[in-house]
């Protein structure tokens, strides 16, 4: 008999990793409920292609990624809705001639990956979660305390005074997430230095399905697909910049902000004709020392966060979900507490070193680009030409890039 208030798995978060999970772990026997602050309703997402029809938050999704949510049943309502696939990358340097092409015929694939925007994908979860009979929402449900019990139990307060009980807790709740502050999870982080500003920009050019990065001395930028027509293109950005640039290029107005795109983006997609409102955030990479305690996981960003610049942050969330619910499975058909110690040790050393080697590799990218000495450079340009020119190493930076290795 199942007591009241107490789930085998609590997890706390919505967003794309919490909803994932909950869709992963259902139909199997767990009782599971699904914390939320906001809301979590649907609502219409919008049709018709314009400029001001974006979410401007998207995500850059592997195909081991679609495979995923194709696996959960999400995929074919964000197909059906919009996405775009990229078969091609372009990556330059604005300080040389360094450049290297990726092309999905290189390894024998109809593409890349996809741009989704983020609130598709979403809502594509949500409409699994209403159908799944396992899954509670409690939703606004705002987390007032968690705490551990002798018994091992995991008990979570919500400020409207509802208590919960759950073998597991999976802290799904984002870079500032409170179950890993609350639980006294150490973290290893620092500043990037830099701020990412995000819009959705209107362009004199077809993208032509390619996903476009320069690396400028202050920062990169990227250009990603969006669904367009034969005489509308359009793409969100992604502008990773210094600090010291940040508040002078969010004071710009429109007009003056596409001109300033134009220059950066070296024209390679004609005029900036449009610009959406812009929203800048802070880059700090955060990586938490251990992913679990007895009873208490984090997944995605409440475990990690990297530099957006190879667009990964979403696609290892994913894994960790897709790693954690097929652990949780496999032990609950042999008995196993969803919460039990070793069983989560077997997720985090899976998850881990993928982790902290992207983590790091982005670092890395990070640095490299930032050097303006001239041997520096000089090396940098000749490392582009150079991948460019070695099929097998191209093939394998992709079939990495793409989870696909």
């Amino acid at each position: 008999m199942v007591e009241p208030g107490y789930y085998d798995v609590v997890i706390v978060g919505a967003g794309i990793a919490g909803g994932a999970l909950a869709v992963a772990l259902s139909g199997e026997g767990l009782s599971i409920a699904l914390v939320e602050a906001q809301p979590l309703t649907r609502t219409p997402l919008p049709t018709g292609l314009a400029l001001d029809s974006f979410d401007p938050r998207v995500s850059a999704l592997t195909p081991r990624s679609q495979a995923l949510l194709d696996n959960l049943g999400a995929w074919d309502a964000i197909a059906d809705y919009r996405s775009c696939r990229y078969r091609h990358m372009t990556v330059w340097d604005a300080e040389g001639t360094g450049q290297v092409e990726f092309d999905c015929a290189d390894v024998d694939a109809e593409q890349l990956g996809y741009i989704v925007e983020n609130r598709a994908i979403v809502d594509a979860l949500v409409a699994q979660i209403e159908t799944a009979g396992d899954v509670s929402v409690l939703s606004p449900a705002r987390l007032q305390a968690c705490n551990r019990q002798a018994s091992g139990r995991m008990v979570l307060s919500m400020e409207d005074g509802m208590s919960l009980q759950a073998g597991l807790i999976v802290a799904a709740d984002g870079a500032q997430s409170r179950v890993r502050e609350m639980m006294n999870f150490r973290l290893r982080e620092w500043d990037y230095g830099h701020h990412g500003i995000v819009c959705t920009v209107q362009l004199e050019k077809s993208h032509e399905e390619t996903a476009w990065q320069r690396f400028l001395p202050s920062g990169p930028l990227a250009l990603l697909p969006l669904p367009s027509t034969a005489e509308q293109h359009f793409c969100s950005i992604v502008w990773s910049l210094q600090d010291e640039h940040v508040d002078t290029m969010m004071a710009l107005d429109d007009k003056a902000f596409c001109r300033t795109l134009q220059q950066a983006s070296e024209m390679r997609l004609g005029k900036v004709t449009g610009c959406t409102r812009r929203f800048a955030f802070p880059l700090r990479q955060r990586h938490a020392r251990d992913y679990v305690q007895p009873g208490v996981a984090l997944v995605a960003d409440a475990a990690h966060t990297l530099h957006p610049l190879a667009g990964q942050g979403i696609n290892l969330g994913l894994q960790d979900v897709a790693v954690l619910a097929r652990e949780v499975l496999m032990g609950y058909r042999r008995g196993i507490s969803p919460g039990q110690l070793d069983l989560l040790q077997r997720y985090q050393r899976q998850r881990k070193g993928e982790n902290l080697l992207m983590m790091s590799t982005m670092e890395g990218f990070k640095r490299l680009f930032e050097q303006e000495a001239l041997p520096l450079r000089w090396l940098r340009n000749a490392g582009l030409h150079a991948v460019d020119q070695l099929r097998p190493v191209k093939r394998e930076l992709m079939r990495r890039a793409m989870g696909v290795a």
